[in-house]
Parts: structure tokens; sequence; C-alpha cells
């Protein structure tokens, strides 16, 4: 390299990590607030988690509450974190930020669905007997029911289904397709979350155009089809000689025939990238994305897979700060683990998560963190009593974001009431970039 080429790069490297030094981290803590849970003793896992280096975080710093999108409703994940970013929760359609995330390529009037694989008793009764299947799908069984029903089910328009992460997975219709739909998942609805549905449904066109009812009749078709494929693969008959739920039914939600990309955040952003949703959400905002491979699911014990690809996230979380700390403005930290116990109703493992974000993240944040700006906050409240999303405000820590400090010694629903009340889309207008 040449004497200019050196002097040209040594001066972008000074530029560049003057322009982009650290202003603030924004961590967001899935589905971690929670209700009272009897096992806890009428406490919350947040109120029962030893956290010293979260409590010592909010001692400093300001607590206050907020409801991603607005009271009343509970929100999905998909439409809180596009709020907690600024944007209308309506425009948040979770087929297309799936997609994305997985980093399927995608045109205009392409259809993309969030799928899950589920199980149902028969086609005739409908019943759905768990919309994740046990939540004991391994990766190697994911890929080879996504392989045969790529392969075996005939349509008159080419699709393509991809497994994720899981039980997780994405469908995609090409050509020039409505959404104007409804999804194909009683337990979600227009961004929103319904509890206590337990019967198998089909998609409906919203409107009267042909386009629409073709749409919901091709999603209509790959269920009924993919049911009969996936009934009779040797994977289901192994699971079920077992006595596990037989993933016999993909359900779908969030349709979206339109590419997204939001208005262009403040200031030059990165995001840790693990998550199908959250890597396609950091996408759409045109973040950069530092990414790992989470770990696969080789067994039936999903705890352990989550306790796994959390170390990992927290490693990585951690190096992302560390390394990038002079080339970015801002960080996007979205730590997923801690929804899924108040699914299913496991509150002593939602615990046992926050301790472990506590020890291996907020320990390090709490010496990191000097005049940067610090929020923590999660995107809903996931109550272990009610297994799904619920419409509670959320804790909100302002750490270097506000005049008045020690309102609070935890990072608590409870002793966020007495802070003030935030609406997810005007949080980090108000907060980060004031």
């Amino acid at each position: 390299m040449s004497g200019e080429s050196l002097n040209r790069l040594k001066g972008f490297r000074e530029h560049g990590e003057e322009r982009f030094k650290m202003k603030g981290v924004f961590v967001i803590l899935d589905g971690v607030a929670d209700e009272p849970c009897k096992i806890l003793g009428g406490k919350t896992p947040l109120e029962v988690a030893k956290t010293p280096n979260l409590d010592a975080l909010c001692e400093k710093g300001k607590l206050d509450y907020c409801y991603p999108i607005k009271e009343g409703v509970a929100p999905e994940s998909s439409s809180a974190v596009i709020s907690l970013f600024g944007q209308d929760y309506r425009y948040a359609p979770r087929g297309i930020l799936e997609a994305q995330g997985l980093g399927i390529p995608l045109k205009n009037g392409d259809l993309a669905f969030r799928c899950n694989f589920a199980t149902i008793d028969s086609l005739e009764k409908g019943n759905v007997l768990d919309r994740r299947c046990g939540r004991t799908l391994s990766t190697k069984e994911s890929a080879i029911l996504a392989k045969e029903v790529n392969e075996k089910v005939n349509l008159p328009f080419e699709f393509q289904f991809y497994p994720s992460v899981q039980h997780r997975g994405a469908l995609v219709f090409r050509g020039g397709f409505s959404d104007n739909i409804s999804g194909a998942d009683a337990a979600y609805s227009e961004g929103k979350v319904k509890t206590g549905e337990g019967k198998l449904i089909f998609s409906q066109p919203l409107d009267d155009e042909e386009d629409s009812k073709l749409s919901s009749d091709l999603v209509n078709a790959f269920m009924r089809k993919s049911y009969e494929v996936l009934k009779e693969s040797n994977v289901n008959v192994i699971r079920k000689r077992k006595g596990l739920f037989p993933a016999n039914m993909i359900i779908s939600r969030g349709p979206g025939s339109s590419l997204i990309k939001y208005k262009k955040l403040k200031g030059k952003w990165m995001a840790l990238g693990y998550m199908p949703l959250e890597k396609g959400i950091a996408k759409s905002f045109g973040m950069d994305i530092y990414r790992f491979r989470y770990p696969k699911m080789k067994d039936i014990d999903v705890y352990k897979n989550l306790e796994l690809g959390l170390k990992k996230a927290l490693k990585y979380s951690v190096k992302m700060l560390k390394r990038y700390k002079k080339r970015y403005d801002y960080f996007y930290v979205h730590i997923k683990e801690t929804d899924t116990p108040g699914h299913d109703n496991m509150p002593l493992d939602k615990v046992r998560m926050i301790e472990l974000i506590d020890e291996r993240f907020f320990g390090f944040l709490r010496k990191y963190i000097g005049k940067e700006k610090l929020i923590i906050t999660a995107d809903h409240t996931t109550s272990c009593r009610k297994k799904a999303h619920s419409a509670e405000p959320v804790p909100v820590l302002l750490y270097n974001l506000s005049e008045k400090k020690g309102n609070a010694k935890r990072f608590t629903e409870k002793e966020a009431l007495g802070g003030k009340k935030w609406m997810g889309k005007k949080l980090l207008e108000g907060t980060l970039f004031s």
C-alpha cells in the first residue's frame, strides 16, 4: 500500500472514529415484564430475580413506564418494536420482516408470512393442540419437514417454505398478490394478541377484489395440502411414537406483499442480529447487523437450547459493543429468551434468565457505560398466568437521560409506575435523540 493510501486510510479512521463515537445503547428485553406469579409468592420474575447490576444502573438513572403501542392493547412483537422505534405500529407486516431477516430475496408482490409448525387433532375437527408443537421440534426435523412440503405440495403458483429457528418459519408465494387478507393464526390479529383461541382458522379476503380472494384461497390450499404431507411424514410418525406433538400443520400470520424501508433513524446504528424478526426490523431501518449463529435445537429440551442461545447472545452483545464503539452512534440489543418462559408459564426459568442477563451483560454495561445514554425496556409484557402477551405497561430505565435520578431502586413493574408515562412511538425521540 502506498504512503498516500496509508495517510488516506489513517485520516478516514481518525475522522470516522471522531464522527461515530458511541452515543447510546437501546436494550429491549423481550417480554421480560410480567404479572404477579403464584409460585413466586405473588411477585413478578423481575421482583424475585437477583439483579445487583441492573439495580445499580436503576439507582443512578430514572425509572419510567411505557405502553409500547397504546393503552389497553397486548401487542405482537413486530408492532411493538416498530412502535418503539417511532413508526406506526399498524405498518409492521410480520411476514415481510421475517423474510427480510432470513435473507430471503423478495420482490414487490411476493406474499410473505411468518409461520409456525403447529399441532392439530385433524383437519376435520380443527382443534389446535399446540401452536408450537410442544417446543420440541429439532432443527433437523424442521429442515426435513420443510423439504417434504416444498417438494410434495403442488399449487398453481410458485412458493417456498423456509424453516428458521425451532418451530418458526416463513412462507413466500412468488408473483403479484394482495396482502389485504387475514392471517391464519387465531392467536394474532392486526399486530395485536388474542388469547384463548384454540381453533384452526383459515385466511379470509378483507375486500372484494379478486386478487385478495385468490391470495387467501392460495394460503388455505397450502395449509390443507401441507397437512396431508406432514401427517404422513416419517418425522411425525416417529414423534407420535415417542409421545411428542406431531408438527402436522403450518399456521401463518402477518401477510405482507410490499418491501419495507422505514424512515432512517438519526445517527449510524448497529444491531445484534440472531432472530429473524429483529434482523428484519434492523434491516428495514438501515442498521448494520452484527451476526452470530444461533445454536441448533438438537433434542427436545428447548430450555437447554434457550440457555445456550442466551449465553451466546450475551457474549456477542459484549463483543459488539467493545469492537464497534468508535464506529457507530447507537446500538440496538434485543434479547429474545426472556419471552418464552412467559408463554410457557415457567416463572422460575424466567427468573434464571433475568439473572443470567444481569450477570453477563448488565455487569459489563454497568462498568462500560460512561457518559453515553442507555435505555433498557421491554417490547411487551408476557404474562406467565395468561401464557401470552398482555396489555400492562413495561418498565423503562433511562440512564444519563434525565436530571432526575434515583426515583427507584429496582427495575420492576411496580416501581416503574412511580415514574413518567411514555407511549412507545415517542420514546426514542423524547430521550435518546433529545
